[in-house]
């Protein structure tokens, strides 16, 4: 029941997705606890003023029912105009937190202290917004499976400046994070090549041309392996030949190869792990799943496409 009357809140006034401005329409007040012990003992103060017609007791019982109504005042105002907007989440993988941004915008020329914003499993989050400012929020989700994970209902709360009052408003972000299989730990090596090597690139036969030298990395092939630079100077780290064309050894991470003993999670846990090793050790690699081939490359976008298809194999779209 209670999360249907917050659904049914959540309606009033519009749709909630954001960007959303907080207008008089989506603010809801009430009393805290302190409030209403507060208002209840008004009440008894002005029965005891009446009962013994006490003057000073009359003029205080109104002085503190006046600093409640400026007081909902004040707590209805630090939300009211406020803008929620959202921003793009980074991708993870699944056992990290998925961090959704918001943003809350003041374009008043008061300040709004003392901001509650909080997400059903995420942790509450408090902020000071400065009058003609904006500030930034991270609500972080736990992650436990692969595929797009979109944040639930956010409530933006404020019981500034006495705590006597609460008012609230909620905003749902237009935002999804996509998570990606966890990559296996412990993984087998690299499968081989076009060229029979594991996990790396093919001899090269004289069609390209030497472009120049980097750091030696372990999946190097010993034939790129800069020999006479290193004899002349026994000392000095291993360097490896870089060539310029597009004669080396592809890579291809095909599902249909992996064991048939491995469960699908499994089997897309451990393309994922090979797809990291893959683009740390600069080898051009593709992708092939059931309805679904990247041809070989490398680099940064190329890495999201291939983790991207990896994540959402096998899902709803």
């Amino acid at each position: 029941m209670r999360e249907s009357i917050r659904r049914w809140l959540s309606s009033l006034g519009g749709p909630s997705a954001t960007p959303l401005t907080l207008d008089r329409r989506r603010i809801f007040v009430l009393p805290t606890a302190a409030g209403a012990a507060f208002g209840c003992a008004l009440i008894a103060m002005l029965l005891t003023a009446i009962n013994y017609t006490l003057s000073l007791g009359f003029a205080l019982v109104f002085l503190l029912a006046g600093l409640g109504q400026v007081t909902l005042l004040h707590t209805f105002r630090n939300l009211l105009a406020l803008r929620v907007r959202c921003g793009t989440p980074e991708p993870v993988f699944a056992g990290q937190p998925a961090r959704f941004p918001l943003w809350l915008d003041n374009d008043t020329a008061r300040t709004r202290p003392a901001l509650l914003l909080s997400m059903p499993g995420a942790g509450d989050s408090t902020v000071t917004v400065e009058a003609g400012q904006h500030a930034r929020i991270m609500l972080a989700l736990p992650t436990t499976q692969r595929g797009w994970l979109r944040p639930s209902r956010v409530t933006l709360s404020t019981r500034y400046p006495l705590g006597l009052i609460r008012a609230w408003s909620y905003a749902q972000p237009d935002q999804r994070c996509l998570v990606h299989a966890r990559p296996e730990t412990g993984r087998p090596p690299l499968p081989q090549t076009g060229g029979g090597q594991a996990g790396a690139r093919r001899a090269h036969d004289g069609g390209e041309e030497f472009a120049r030298l980097r750091t030696h990395r372990a999946a190097d092939s010993p034939r790129h392996v800069a020999w006479k630079a290193w004899a002349r100077s026994p000392d000095s780290p291993l360097l490896t030949k870089q060539f310029e064309g597009n004669e080396a050894g592809e890579l291809w991470l095909d599902f249909a190869q992996l064991p048939d003993a491995l469960s699908l999670e499994h089997k897309l846990s451990r393309l994922t792990g090979w797809a990291l090793d893959a683009e740390a050790a600069g080898l051009r690699y593709g992708l092939v799943l059931p309805g679904t081939r990247l041809p070989p490359a490398s680099g940064a976008t190329h890495r999201a496409h291939v983790l991207r298809a990896i994540a959402l194999h096998g899902l709803a779209s």
